[in-house]
């Protein structure tokens, strides 16, 4: 109130009550905002504890044969030395599987455990009868084992209760399988990771350039209107529409290029097929790029303009004030849009089940001209499935997303800062 002594008298009279209301209306505001943090926050915690709760837990587990059966002189499986686990394998599965189990890595390059875990996945073959959430597991374990008890006693009596946790090294190691208990993401995190990449490169540069033209070069004209005004619509249209698109003319017109074709890549012509990483990772380019091309302007623009008449004034031409000064304060907000629109290509799904990301491969991509799955499209596949145990690989699934989400992220963001300090 010693501030208000100070008003001149010519002052409304109502100015006193005026900046009461005003403050109460600017505390109700705080509070609102605060609800909506702190409601944010929790949704976000409830989403990652409804995640984690599902990546691992008990489960009732039956073998087609017991892993006691095949202790050799009554050495348990898992003490026996690496060279017996590789005869138990030899022995019990087929020649055509040990060949390719071989070829795919020499038995005597490998460790002790990746062999264990062979003769579990191939000879023993657990066959998950079902699983139950951690939370369940932690704090009701005899309800959990008197469930299981009542539902398999009978049908399976010599079924295990395992504690399990879904996401584990084998996990991201091994390639999909129509098994959840050998199924893994490998052939998911480097289809997604080809594609991200793919996507980058395509419209982190188209993206940069047409900001620097519409803010730098281009006239107030109609046409430079309509352009901005299309590019700003573009930015609202449903991914499914890019996905359209893409299938129509990366998948199909630009067939030759996207298979391989031109390139020697596929043999006979008439085989060829557009459905390859090269094509996905296309089409998330054009999705995302109206994202980029609004960032960047905006960055662009909120650079000074005494920047550019200084640099100017010395004798620099445009282009040369645009590379060495505009560019690099831009830059940071520049890389802010690229985070933001990475982290809605890696988590796209309708476009590219439009152009032809599988949902079961087993093989992992060699090149941009390979057919691909990625890491939404496999949790998509595994959630679809009737059994709970697809739900609990699916989660597994869905926390390596996050995980590699957040490190791409973060890469893009200590890029920022470190230009936001350098410049």
């Amino acid at each position: 109130m010693s501030q208000l002594q100070n008003i001149p008298e010519n002052v409304h009279p109502d100015f006193d009550s005026n900046i009461s209301k005003r403050h109460r209306s600017g505390k109700i505001w705080r509070i609102i905002f605060r609800i909506s943090t702190v409601v944010g926050v929790i949704a976000l915690a409830a989403l990652l504890i409804n995640v984690g709760n599902s990546t691992m837990g008990y489960a009732a587990v039956d073998y087609k044969i017991q892993p006691d059966e095949l202790a050799i002189n009554d050495i348990p499986l898992e003490m026996l030395h690496k060279d017996d686990l590789t005869y138990i394998l030899r022995e019990n599965v087929s020649e055509g599987l040990y060949e390719n189990l071989n070829n795919e890595k020499p038995f005597s390059e490998r460790s002790h455990d990746d062999i264990y875990n062979l003769v579990i996945a191939n000879v023993a073959q657990p066959k998950v009868l079902g699983t139950w959430k951690l939370w369940n597991s932690l704090t009701d374990k005899n309800g959990v084992f008197q469930n299981a008890e009542e539902k398999y006693a009978e049908k399976f009596p010599d079924y295990e209760m395992q504690f399990i946790n879904w996401f584990s090294k084998e996990f991201i190691t091994n390639p999909q399988s129509s098994d959840p208990v050998q199924a893994g993401i490998r052939t998911a995190i480097l289809g997604s990771l080809m594609v991200i990449a793919i996507t980058i490169v395509f419209s982190f540069p188209v993206g940069v350039g047409a900001a620097i033209y519409l803010e730098e070069y281009a006239t107030d004209s109609a046409i430079n209107r309509l352009i901005q005004t299309n590019i700003n619509n573009l930015a609202g249209v449903p991914s499914i529409i890019y996905g359209i698109l893409g299938l129509a003319i990366f998948v199909r017109v630009l067939e030759p290029l996207t298979s391989g074709a031109i390139f020697g890549y596929v043999e006979d012509p008439t085989t060829a097929n557009g459905r390859t990483i090269l094509s996905a990772g296309l089409t998330l380019g054009v999705l995302i790029l109206p994202m980029i091309i609004i960032n960047a302007q905006e960055a662009i623009r909120a650079v000074p303009n005494s920047l550019r008449n200084a640099s100017l004034g010395v004798g620099a031409t445009k282009w040369q004030t645009i590379w060495s000064h505009v560019l690099p304060n831009a830059l940071p907000g520049i890389l802010t849009g690229v985070i933001l629109a990475m982290s809605r290509a890696i988590g796209e799904t309708a476009p590219l089940v439009v152009v032809g990301a599988s949902t079961y491969i087993t093989y992992d991509p060699d090149g941009p001209f390979s057919k691909f799955t990625v890491l939404p499209i496999q949790i998509y596949q595994w959630t679809a499935r009737p059994q709970d145990v697809f739900r609990n690989i699916a989660a597994a699934a869905i926390i390596v997303l996050l995980i590699l989400l957040f490190t791409m992220n973060a890469t893009a963001v200590l890029l920022r800062n470190k230009y936001s300090k350098k410049f």
